[in-house]
């Protein structure tokens, strides 16, 4: 490739958000080239990481709009019909199902390496993007009129406007000159996947225990996602627990409602870290994904806000262009910084706030934790609201 090669759109990061970002532009002739650290081969077939990732409704029709959908085994995608939050050992509950919507489930779930998959198929062959593999970005800048981002190996590259989608801890966020708040639960969520005598039927749980969180989600057949939040200083015990052992304590502090479980893969820890981008824009520079809007995942919105993200970027660069207008305008960026952050705000701090209430050990957070659950289960409107947040963004 040119030293000096040129293209209209450079995407840093070549995860589901700047893949899905790429694939929502394939029709447009805008020339993308996706940079990414990580091997072709990598990409091909990601390693199992542990993650399951719960999908809104507006998120699976997203995914099937850009043919991902298409690329998924049926055997990967499990259905969540129903959810029930407990709190401590109180047999009390708040319940959502999906027979109270009109819906006929609340969201799917599916293996983030599967996803992964699906959006590196429906890019990998794109006549308007060239993926480039094994590139390590050492430089970014911007001004009024391009963007240029510098390769390790010396190669240069330029774009009207660039697209940082490398995570949570963007390093091209950084360089840009934008900050971020970061909380610091001071946690680890183990995840991991788990088989089961007696049917999960459709119903994913999360128990807030006083010592640490356990999530259970139904996946296909007999198997659940589990995933166990915990302070840093208890995981490596858990992480080094006899795998009988561990399957033993799950199927416990879950009252043997699955009947005898077993621990089908690896245990992945990852630490619990929330990260909020001061800015989703600069000049001719843009953050989507993780590195706009990095979430806590109790609950499940960190994917799909990235997905929608990504979406509403693209949509505002496809008006600019069908409008004969700069791709890279401030106006056209803003535009996407507004009404992303509109949707992400509330969404990440009602969030932290939620993780705060139910991770409190006091007796006053206890008493607070069952009037929360009871109200939501007596007022309707109050229920009503938190099901279109668990279904759709």
């Amino acid at each position: 490739m040119s030293p000096q090669a040129q293209f209209d759109i450079i995407i840093i990061g070549a995860g589901p958000a700047g893949l899905s970002f790429a694939r929502s532009l394939s029709d447009t002739g805008l020339q993308i080239v996706l940079l990414e650290r990580h091997a072709e081969s990598t990409l091909a077939n990601p390693p199992e990481d542990g993650r399951d990732i719960a999908l809104t409704h507006s998120s699976e029709k997203i995914m099937r709009d850009l043919g991902m959908w298409d690329h998924i085994p049926e055997t990967e995608i499990g259905t969540i019909r129903d959810a029930k939050v407990v709190n401590g050992k109180s047999p009390y509950a708040l319940h959502f199902a999906s027979e109270n919507t009109d819906r006929d489930y609340l969201g799917h779930i599916i293996p983030n390496h599967i996803i992964r998959q699906a959006a590196y198929n429906v890019v990998k062959d794109l006549p308007n993007v060239t993926i480039l593999t094994e590139a390590e970005v050492v430089g970014v800048e911007t001004n009024t009129t391009a963007g240029k981002v510098t390769l390790k190996d010396g190669t240069e590259l330029g774009a009207p406007l660039v697209i940082s989608a490398d995570s949570r801890f963007s390093e091209t966020r950084r360089k840009m000159g934008i900050s971020a708040s970061m909380t610091d639960f001071g946690r680890v969520v183990i995840v991991c996947e788990m088989e089961h005598t007696i049917s999960h039927n459709d119903t994913a749980s999360e128990c807030f225990h006083y010592d640490q969180t356990l999530a259970i989600l139904p996946m296909h057949g007999n198997k659940s996602s589990v995933v166990v939040t915990l302070a840093t200083d208890k995981a490596d015990a858990v992480m080094n627990m006899p795998p009988e052992a561990f399957a033993a304590d799950i199927q416990r502090r879950f009252d043997g409602q699955l009947g005898n479980m077993k621990l089908v893969s690896e245990r992945h820890p990852y630490p619990l870290v929330g990260v909020f981008a001061s800015q989703f824009v600069k000049t001719r520079f843009a953050v989507v994904g993780d590195a706009a809007v990095g979430m806590h995942p109790v609950t499940a919105h960190g994917f799909n806000l990235g997905l929608t993200g990504a979406t509403i970027l693209a949509a505002e660069i496809r008006s600019a262009l069908e409008g004969g207008f700069d791709i890279g305008a401030s106006w056209v960026l803003k535009n996407y910084e507004s009404k992303h952050r509109r949707i992400a705000r509330p969404l990440y701090l009602g969030t932290n706030a939620l993780v705060r209430l139910y991770t409190d050990t006091t007796v006053p957070g206890r008493m607070l934790r069952r009037a929360a659950l009871r109200v939501g289960n007596i007022l309707p409107p109050v229920k009503q609201m938190i099901t279109r947040q668990l279904t759709q963004i």
